[in-house]
């Protein structure tokens, strides 16, 4: 077992602490000799597992990405207990797998993020960034009016969507990244560890994620019958026809997986972004006064101070012992990117915001191997777009007062924040 401490990575409390006592936190922990271990939280429906050792360090996160052999993503890496078949249907994707597998769907997916096809959607990002702009009024809630739109909106033309479902679309994705936070989640109970043995909260929640993501899967299968019939050049067009495809079954999860993590990430860094921008009006000043040079370092800058993706689960496959610490097979790690995106030993002055800062080793799109961001790529261009829109249209634009976090240890969500310009 790893070492104990008094903080507990598992208590769902302690992700809605504040973000500077969290950090702290887990600045302690990356000073202990040895990974933290954690016990899992009961929750009904669904197995119970022994715990897991909390990776904070970068050289860890990154050392563990790289040796996926050992550190499988097999049978989850989304979720700290194993899923049951019943989630597993709607949430097995790709990232849950490990090669052959994994490497036969990246293959295939990974046509829809050539430069080639990036380059061409430049053009869209940016209109689609200036009609929401533009639409947008001149104060209310970042999130839902600017920050949740773009993302949506290209991953939805992308497949080819029409813009009737993005609204729903975005409403389901909200609810499959919920975690333990009511406003999406529908789990209106305290989350101590009594209240997580409450069985009918529990499952009405649960009946809610089935929802959405059987929501999400059904349109996607839908979508792809109709593009194997009559193939239009989109993206769903080419994930179903060829020689390689994806069956009726992957396309569904694949959709879930391209939607959630490709619009979550990218609103998230965008909220936070505002946000960091406007507590810290030097940076802001550096960066308006010479946006293109700064704007690569600065998106690389928010991804890295705000770590939009807090963690993913790896299991190991053998007996392993890294950078001291011993394991057994079927131990189960956590890579808990937004320490490593503050470790010492990687980064001067880890909790100073600086859009200059370089290098920038930071984790926040995953550790380097297999499991890296298909879509960081895409990730940075639609970021920037918008920050491009953002600033030459409004400079003065701000964020008003504190943002409502989503309580999570999975996504590190902003559900609200205001603006003005």
């Amino acid at each position: 077992m790893g070492v104990t401490t008094g903080i507990d990575l598992s208590a769902i409390p302690f992700w809605g602490r504040p973000q500077d006592e969290r950090t702290a936190a887990f600045r302690r922990l990356r000073e202990l000799d040895r990974p933290v271990f954690c016990y899992e939280n009961k929750v009904p429906f669904i197995k119970k597992g022994n715990g897991y050792y909390a990776l904070v360090r970068h050289a860890d996160v990154t050392e563990a990405s790289r040796n996926a052999a050992v550190f499988s993503s097999e049978p989850a890496s989304n979720s700290i207990p194993d899923l049951p078949r019943w989630l597993a249907v709607y949430f097995g994707s790709m990232i849950n797998m490990d090669d052959p597998r994994h490497a036969r769907l990246r293959r295939i997916v990974s046509r829809a993020f050539t430069p080639r096809i990036l380059a061409k959607m430049e053009e869209d990002l940016r209109r689609a960034a200036g009609e929401i702009v533009s639409r947008a009024p001149d104060s209310g809630d970042f999130v839902s009016e600017i920050a949740a739109r773009l993302p949506v909106q290209v991953i939805c033309d992308m497949m080819g969507i029409p813009a009737d479902q993005h609204e729903e679309i975005l409403q389901r994705t909200n609810v499959i990244l919920a975690n333990a936070d009511a406003e999406y989640s529908g789990i209106a109970v305290d989350f101590d560890d009594a209240a997580l043995n409450r069985r009918l909260p529990v499952a009405r929640g649960l009946l809610k994620l089935i929802g959405a993501g059987r929501g999400l899967s059904l349109l996607a299968q839908r979508l792809g019958r109709e593009r194997r019939r009559h193939p239009t050049g989109d993206l769903t067009s080419l994930l179903v026809n060829g020689e390689e495809r994806l069956t009726t079954q992957e396309l569904g999860s694949f959709f879930i997986l391209l939607v959630v993590a490709g619009s979550e990430t990218t609103r998230n860094a965008i909220a936070h972004g505002l946000k960091l921008l406007t507590d810290h009006p030097e940076q802001r000043e550096l960066l308006l006064g010479d946006f293109e040079t700064h704007v690569p370092g600065a998106v690389e800058e928010v991804v890295r101070y705000s770590t939009p993706v807090i963690q993913f689960r790896r299991t190991l496959t053998r007996d392993h012992t890294m950078n001291g610490q011993d394991y057994r097979a079927g131990d189960k790690v956590l890579l808990f990117y937004n320490s490593a995106n503050r470790d010492e030993a990687v980064f001067a002055d880890p909790d100073v915001f600086d859009v200059t800062r370089s290098p920038n080793p930071h984790v926040g799109f995953g550790g380097p191997g297999p499991h890296y961001c298909l879509g960081a790529h895409l990730a940075r261009r639609e970021i920037t777009v918008m920050f491009r829109e953002l600033f030459t249209r409004h400079p003065r634009i701000r964020a008003v007062g504190e943002p409502d976090y989503l309580l999570s240890n999975f996504i590190n969500g902003v559900k609200h924040v205001g603006y003005t310009w």
